[in-house]
């Protein structure tokens, strides 16, 4: 007999597993999409503007900083290297920094200012706002009618402009995107498996979205905006922690479009640490989540066709996915001794509806791993070849679910947090050496003991599974819990060099006995 606790727990189950076959399916439609409508996100060759043609708009270039030692000289060479006139191009270094970046930029902006460059050193102290606040006020004293912007960790290639600015030429256009490109993909697992997440969202996402004329979000770097655009749309907000995502729907509410470019590649630089990466998924997750309680309400009641609102919603909360899992891996165990504590048991049931539950299941899981593999055939002559990281993403994935899920509680709650950037290392080649650059490493949180701990249940249900004689759960908890005790070590790993740096430091500034 089926009693209260029963029927709540098998119902939270359902919920959690409807609402990963939700996502799951979610991955194959915008397979969909991007096979109908690729052609869309390719840009035309012949309309690449000339350097020379008068019709040329003034643009500013933002370049967005905090304490970025390592990559400030190469990101505002790279930014000098854009082939555009001297004359309509203005740059603004928009300096947050609190450490020695602030000479650092501020010697590079007088040696190009010296030779014609209209660059400026924009250094804040009060950091209101942080990025959001630092694009807003450069905003107010630009000089261009288009705003361009990159993140620290890109170099934008030297035709950038002269391939997208063109598209402005619809009034209607607010915003182009680039794609994401790598340059360290090959450096550890970890860029590795974040290069498999960033191509899936660049190369398949985005252009299904754009491509159909759903809405698509700026990915806060390596694109250009229409200041009138942002102005419209009520200018950079710092309510969440992803204010360009918040600025891309609130434009796309006021009937702004954008376009998206696949073949524009903008590369950028992978975060090499665990820490790092975490930094950034709970940044992009918390708001993302923060967007979607701040917006969902006016996009469900804004007169829009509703597959533009099923697509939005779904995006918007897409975050969602982690929190699922987790409860996912908790149900685990009790329901392997569910006929023990409860007298049911699911093989009670007619084979028809375990089939079907079994079908549920696996057509829901295979779904992000088709996604990723699919984006993979799309831009490598040798993926198949690559396919063999594959489990490595989907392990890495999962292990940054207890990250990413307090980042979702914390959203969803309203509790508010400290703005945590990702910090940018340099980390170009293999040769490079992560030891050698920890000055902006992020701090060890209690995350690595709440993982360890999540590993240590992966494994005991493992084990329990067994013991009952029901082992069909073993392949998707075992690379959960590979991937929990992985995103523990390297997190652990990376505070110990750290200590020992900073202990090696304390030592050597004790003066020697003679």
């Amino acid at each position: 007999m089926l009693t209260v606790v029963t029927v709540l727990f098998l119902g939270i189950y359902a919920l959690d597993i409807l609402g990963l076959f939700f996502f799951g399916i979610h991955t194959y439609i915008m397979v969909y999409l991007y096979k109908k409508y690729n052609a869309n996100c390719d840009t035309d060759p012949s309309r690449n503007l000339s350097l020379d043609d008068p019709s040329l708009p003034i643009v500013t270039v933002q370049l967005p900083i905090f304490n970025e030692f390592y990559v400030v000289d190469r990101l505002i060479d790279s930014t000098i290297a854009l082939k555009y006139p001297k004359d309509k191009l203005e740059i603004q270094v928009l300096d947050d920094s609190t450490d020695e970046t602030i000479q650092k930029a501020a010697s590079l902006v007088a040696k190009y200012k010296a030779q014609g460059f209209d660059i400026h050193h924009l250094h804040r102290t009060n950091r209101v706002g942080h990025k959001a606040g630092a694009l807003d006020e450069g905003m107010r004293v630009s000089k261009g009618d288009y705003i361009a912007i990159f993140d620290a960790d890109f170099m934008p290639d030297p035709d950038f402009l002269l391939k997208t600015m063109a598209y402005f030429d619809d009034p209607q256009i607010g915003m182009v995107q680039a794609r994401w490109g790598h340059i360290n993909a090959d450096y550890n697992i970890l860029t590795k498996a974040q290069s498999f997440g960033i191509d899936g969202h660049f190369m398949i996402e985005q252009v299904a979205r754009n491509g159909s004329k759903l809405w698509m979000n700026f990915n806060g770097t390596a694109g250009t905006w229409r200041k009138k655009t942002i102005e419209d749309a009520g200018g950079w907000e710092h309510d969440t922690l992803t204010e360009d995502f918040d600025l891309s729907y609130r434009a796309e509410l006021r009937g702004w479009k954008f376009r998206y470019f696949k073949d524009v590649v903008c590369p950028a630089e992978i975060p090499a640490m665990m820490s790092a990466y975490k930094s950034q998924q709970f940044r992009w997750c918390k708001g993302s989540i923060q967007t979607a309680v701040k917006l969902l309400p006016r996009i469900w009641k804004a007169d829009l066709p509703w597959k533009t609102k099923a697509e939005a919603v779904t995006h918007l909360i897409n975050y969602s996915v982690h929190p699922l899992m987790i409860v996912n891996i908790l149900f685990s165990a009790p329901l392997l001794l569910m006929e023990y504590w409860s007298g049911f048991s699911f093989y009670d049931l007619p084979l028809e509806v375990l089939s079907g539950t079994a079908a549920v299941l696996s057509i829901g899981s295979v779904g992000p791993l088709f996604f990723y593999a699919y984006s993979q055939k799309t831009l490598y002559k040798d993926w198949k070849k690559r396919l063999v990281y594959l489990p490595i993403l989907i392990m890495i994935g999962t292990g940054i679910a207890i990250v990413n899920t307090r980042a979702w509680l914390e959203a969803v709650l309203g509790i508010q947090s400290s703005f945590k950037r990702t910090p940018k290392l340099r980390i170009e080649s293999n040769s490079d050496s992560l030891k050698e650059r920890l000055k902006y490493t992020v701090p060890l949180d209690f995350h690595v003991v709440l993982e360890f701990l999540l590993g240590c249940y992966c494994v005991f249900s493992v084990v329990l599974s067994f013991l009952v004689g029901r082992p069909y759960i073993v392949g998707f908890l075992l690379i959960y819990g590979i991937g929990f005790f992985f995103v523990a070590f390297k997190s652990f790993q990376e505070f110990t060099w750290k200590y020992k740096e900073a202990r090696n430091a304390t030592q050597e500034e004790i003066p020697q006995e003679a």
